[in-house]
């Protein structure tokens, strides 16, 4: 298993699955973004997919965007719209490639929820495939230089709680 794990020519496969995920995201959100997203209307669709004989939203869920989302819509619309555009980018330069990841699959789950099918099982299926891989799929990308520097970083810190503090 430590062969699949460690192998490189695995880790460049997971790569190009992991580049076209950060590119549809990267798509959708420069999309939403310079175009000035309102996510209220995408809300009061899944808020009315909630009612009815053949509902496919939870109740539970709508209770969640008619009580919090919808009132708080810009806030919502600003966090789907630069969450995807800042999830594309760390997954097309393999930075920060587990929180881009968790942070995408979570988006997907909401817009499951929200009873909007389209692409989203396929990218949460690609995500918990690169998330299972993770160490493979950071492989060749930022993570591979960045987060050695910040174990090592924390490591300081922690052995020496003196630095970060400031004097006065």
């Amino acid at each position: 298993m430590k062969q699949i794990f460690e192998n490189k020519i695995v880790a460049a496969l997971l790569t190009v699955f992991r580049v076209w995920l950060g590119v549809q995201w990267l798509k959708a959100g420069f999309g939403k973004v310079s175009t000035g997203f309102d996510a209220s209307g995408f809300i009061q669709g899944a808020i009315a997919k909630s009612q009815g004989e053949n509902a496919v939203v939870q109740g539970w869920y709508a209770s969640f965007l008619e009580t919090v989302a919808l009132p708080n819509s810009g806030l919502f619309s600003f966090l789907v719209a630069w969450g995807e555009l800042l999830v594309g980018l760390g997954l097309i330069l393999g930075a920060l490639t587990i929180p881009a990841l968790v942070a995408g699959g979570f988006m997907n789950l909401n817009f499951l929820w929200a009873g909007t099918i389209s692409v989203n099982p396929t990218l949460l299926l690609v995500t918990v495939l690169l998330l299972v891989m993770a160490k493979s799929a950071a492989y060749f990308g930022i993570d591979r230089l960045l987060i050695p520097t910040i174990k090592k970083d924390v490591e300081k810190r922690r052995l020496d709680p003196a630095i970060g503090t400031s004097a006065g």
